[in-house]
């Protein structure tokens, strides 16, 4: 007799497969399908909107513009630190770094918006993945390299020694492991964490993202963020405990290193130190606030995110310009984190403007940013670089000369 239909088995992928192959074979041919991505934005409520039917609007211009000045003014500073072999240092490395992790964030998230709106409903799961993932590597990158730098410049501090073979290597370290962390983060959804096969479990805001995976990322980024306050709170009290000990003085025995200014000069030393912590702590608040400020909306919307049903919190729909906050970081890290060195400042004003901005002598006309410098006058600049380290540690821009100068006068003491 016959077999009958429900006896018969079920059909199967492959005759040689494994149940694992198995399984990839049919996470490769829905991440090809795509209604994957209608069915998951019906379910979060995205499509009730005309978002998704019409093309640009004026906001995704507006962000276009923001991604074309980032691109723009990341790729002056990368030539300037090309160009200029001063520049060819491991302190350098870093900002490089940054600078072109900001770079990639304003060119992935311009290849972003261009396919969003009615273009997102044409990808399949698997370039939508690779759409999200790019933005998030790049952003993931550019924080990550925040906090090598807070890192970089703890070590710094702390050591108090010229620079060695050694932080060449160390550099290379801490730039290999942003942008592993950032690529591990970033690929994670597309390996498999991710919601397709239980809508219930999926975000709002990305709707092929599951919501463990996003409080994931957020508990990581706030992680992130606390560290970089710590080192950076650190290394302001290392600054004021150096001068103080500097100015001060010491004894107890030839072991006791003892740098005194004369006495003439120490109420307008006292003057001085006083005006650099106010420096350093006006600096640090702008590096942390305007991280806290770009970045603290978006992973506040990410949390309610997490916690919210669909539908139930309108503000997750206006997630991009949540986004688009976080992105301008990436404009305004340039300003703090390279510009605040007048080397760097002369190098992109003489790539840039070279006859109109410069002396005869090679000068650069005083043009910059007041509430970035820290000298106010001669005297003061060249208590900078007697004292070295106080004045340059809170931009990071701290040289081998600055150091150096520092250690060959405390050994001679």
């Amino acid at each position: 007799m016959a077999a009958s239909v429900e006896d018969a088995p079920e059909p199967t992928v492959g005759p040689h497969l494994t149940p694992a192959a198995g399984y990839l074979f049919r996470m490769f041919r829905e991440y090809q399908n795509n209604s994957v991505i209608v069915a998951h934005y019906n379910y979060t409520g995205k499509l009730m909107g005309n978002k998704y039917r019409d093309g640009l609007k004026a906001v995704d211009i507006v962000f276009l513009i923001i991604c074309l000045l980032i691109v723009l003014e990341n790729a002056i500073v990368l030539l300037a630190i090309w160009r200029n072999k001063k520049f060819h240092l491991p302190m350098y490395y870093l900002l490089g770094n940054l600078t072109l992790s900001d770079l990639l964030a304003g060119l992935t998230y311009m290849v972003n918006i261009v396919t969003s709106g009615a273009n997102t409903l044409r990808l399949t799961p698997v370039l939508w993945f690779l759409r999200e993932g790019g933005v998030f590597i790049t952003l993931a990158a550019s924080v990550i390299s925040l906090l090598a730098i807070a890192i970089e410049r703890h070590v710094t501090m702390v050591r108090m020694k010229p620079y060695h073979g050694a932080k060449r290597g160390r550099m290379f370290a801490l730039i290999g492991a942003s942008w592993v962390v950032s690529a591990l983060l970033g690929v994670l959804p597309i390996t498999g964490w991710n919601c397709m096969g239980g809508l219930e479990g999926c975000s709002t805001v990305l709707p092929l993202y599951a919501k463990s995976y996003i409080l994931f990322c957020v508990s990581v980024f706030l992680g992130i963020l606390l560290a970089i306050v710590v080192l950076y709170a650190r290394i302001f009290r290392i600054v004021k405990s150096n001068t103080q000990k500097m100015g001060g003085g010491g004894g107890g025995g030839g072991a006791t290193i003892v740098v005194v200014a004369s006495a003439a000069s120490t109420r307008k030393g006292a003057a001085r130190k006083s005006q650099k912590y106010l420096a350093l702590l006006k600096t640090v608040t702008i590096v942390l606030g305007v991280f806290i400020v770009c970045w603290l909306p978006l992973f506040v919307l990410l949390l309610a995110d997490v916690c919210c049903s669909p539908g139930s919190c309108g503000v997750l729909y206006k997630a991009d310009y949540f986004l688009g906050v976080a992105i301008v970081n990436s404009l305004l890290n340039p300003i703090i984190y390279t510009l605040t060195s007048r080397d760097m400042r002369r190098a992109i004003i003489r790539l840039l403007c070279r006859r109109c901005l410069l002396t005869k002598d090679g000068h650069v006309r005083r043009i910059g940013v007041p509430f970035l410098e820290f000298s106010t006058s001669r005297t003061e600049a060249a208590s900078h670089r007697v004292e070295g380290m106080e004045t340059t540690v809170s931009t990071g821009n701290i040289s081998p000369s600055h150091i150096k100068a520092l250690y060959t006068k405390v050994l001679r003491s």
